[in-house]
């Protein structure tokens, strides 16, 4: 490693920011120096990290006058809008787990295990994709690689950490009777149709994040995808009915096999033994789990899967500590 590189972290002390911490931990890049950051409101948290402990900084715009080569943003939209184009111009390469630059034609948007060469276009700012799109993209790539999708369906049962620390305390506090602050319905219970805010076309603004997403990192305009998204009463992890229809016939054993040899991918798929992802399953895991893979009957060339991972890890952190792998390698060894 010819540099000594310093990160940053901002938006540390949130729910994405822990975890990406706790990644950091696991993953043990050649990182020389960290730098947290938060809003004034969690400014001087004290904050334990790779056995020491950290005093979280207030953001600001001359944050990044120290030379921090690489900063993962996990602190809203708005804040992103503002600090991302600053630090990208003091030389620091962001990685943005925001929605804000997603769709921007000169930012690339990765999944390492889909499409890491975006990674070397970047003009200073990569975006993290939506957690829902992770996952599904993950699966997706090594069978359109294969057959070429023509055509998805989503309908997404997306857990409430989805939406944050109150999210998850909607339903904490939901389950001993106490009115929701976060939803707009009780989610104890209950599943609620709806997530993020609606649209002139009737989808919500998750759904389309999807549809856009999931094009522009498979490089395809021309797949044909629709999308339905719920807010379910889980805790932490994403389940995902995709159904897939192909260009090209297939083998459903072959398929079975793409799969199982796909990186980041574990196939549960043993209905004999009642064997299937669940949350349950995959919280705390960073690999994507498969199952329920039966052909559909109803078209020429589909297949349904059952697709599900945590939304906190590769929905958000993991995939940007794995973005910033990437760029590591590819930009500082």
């Amino acid at each position: 490693m010819a540099k000594k590189i310093r990160m940053a972290i901002v938006g540390a002390t949130g729910m994405v920011g822990r975890t990406f911490l706790k990644v950091l931990e696991e993953k043990n890049l050649p990182v020389e120096e960290y730098f947290l950051f938060a809003s004034s409101r969690s400014a001087g948290t004290k904050v334990e990290f790779m056995g020491k402990e950290y005093t979280v900084e207030e953001l600001k715009e001359d944050s990044f006058d120290r030379g921090i080569d690489i900063a993962l943003f996990s602190a809203g939209a708005s804040t992103s809008l503002h600090f991302a184009p600053i630090a990208a111009s003091k030389g620091c390469i962001v990685i943005d787990n925001s929605s804000a630059w997603r769709m921007e034609k000169d930012v690339p948007l990765v999944v390492p295990e889909v499409n890491p060469e975006d990674i070397k276009w970047h003009k200073g700012i990569i975006a993290n994709p939506n957690c829902s799109t992770i996952q599904a993209v993950v699966v997706l790539k090594p069978l359109h690689d294969r057959y070429k999708i023509k055509r998805i369906v989503y309908s997404t049962y997306q857990a409430v950490s989805g939406a944050g620390y109150q999210g998850y305390l909607d339903l904490e506090e939901g389950l001993k009777g106490a009115p929701p602050k976060k939803f707009p319905y009780p989610i104890a219970g209950n599943v609620i149709p709806h997530i993020d805010v609606f649209l002139e076309n009737g989808y919500t603004k998750e759904e389309m994040k999807m549809i856009n997403e999931t094009r522009k990192i498979l490089h395809d305009d021309s797949i044909k995808i629709t999308a339905t998204t719920v807010r379910v009463p889980v805790f932490n992890g994403h389940s995902e009915s995709i159904n897939v229809e192909f260009e090209k016939q297939f083998d459903l054993e072959e398929l079975k096999e793409i799969l199982k040899n796909a990186k980041g991918v574990v196939v549960q798929d043993d209905p004999a033994n009642l064997l299937y992802p669940m949350p349950i399953y995959v919280s705390g895991k960073d690999e994507v789990y498969v199952g329920r893979i039966r052909r559909d009957e109803s078209v020429e060339s589909g297949v349904n899967l059952w697709v599900v991972a945590d939304n906190i890890r590769k929905g958000a952190a993991t995939n940007a500590v794995q973005i910033a792998e990437k760029v590591i390698e590819y930009f500082f060894s």
